[in-house]
């Protein structure tokens, strides 16, 4: 919050209500510059000054913050005093073909057991989970490319079969590939 308006910020805010909590910053990196000076402050003495004038202590809240960054961007993106006060780093691997291979398995039964709600049985062929690992897999991307694949080349069509009143209780699903392309009998 800005000195002289009614409210205080919403950070400071919602950790005078609540003082032990978790903070999740996602993407980090995207965050305007005084964030970072904002953040240094709580990283340093612990505490925030809201615009009304109140002291807000931040001891007993963890503060987690995510970025798609790698470790060498972080260091020339974030000042040296910033990263000194951060408690841990951890950096993750990128996804390999087969992590992506285990999230199509987590999507398709995912799938699967939204359409067994319904009364609808699903297959999937090996041809299909290896086309779909293939194009769904991005390194810099992560997870996200599969699922989007998975929406647009999947789901959107049996959705559009259900629509059209082609699948009904009772229907056999079996996804296959052929010339390229998804197939859905």
């Amino acid at each position: 919050g800005y000195v002289g308006y009614d409210e205080g910020g919403q950070l400071t805010e919602a950790v005078r209500r609540k003082p032990y909590s978790v903070i999740l910053l996602d993407e980090i990196e995207k965050a305007h510059p005084d964030v970072f000076n904002i953040l240094l402050q709580v990283l340093d003495d612990g505490r925030l000054t809201d615009n009304k004038g109140r002291t807000v202590d931040f001891k007993n809240t963890i503060l987690i913050m995510t970025s798609n960054a790698t470790a060498e961007q972080i260091k020339t993106m974030m000042r040296p005093e910033f990263i000194n006060r951060i408690d841990e780093i951890i950096t993750f691997e990128q996804l390999t073909k087969d992590d992506i291979r285990k999230i199509l398995h987590l999507q398709m039964n995912i799938l699967r057991d939204k359409l067994a709600d319904s009364g609808v049985e699903i297959s999937f062929t090996e041809d299909f989970e290896n086309y779909m690992t293939n194009e769904g897999y991005d390194p810099a991307y992560g997870a996200r490319p599969i699922k989007r694949l998975m929406q647009r080349e999947l789901v959107n069509i049996i959705a559009k079969k259900i629509l059209e009143g082609k699948v009904t209780k009772g229907t056999k699903l079996n996804v296959d590939v052929r010339n390229g392309e998804v197939v859905v009998e």
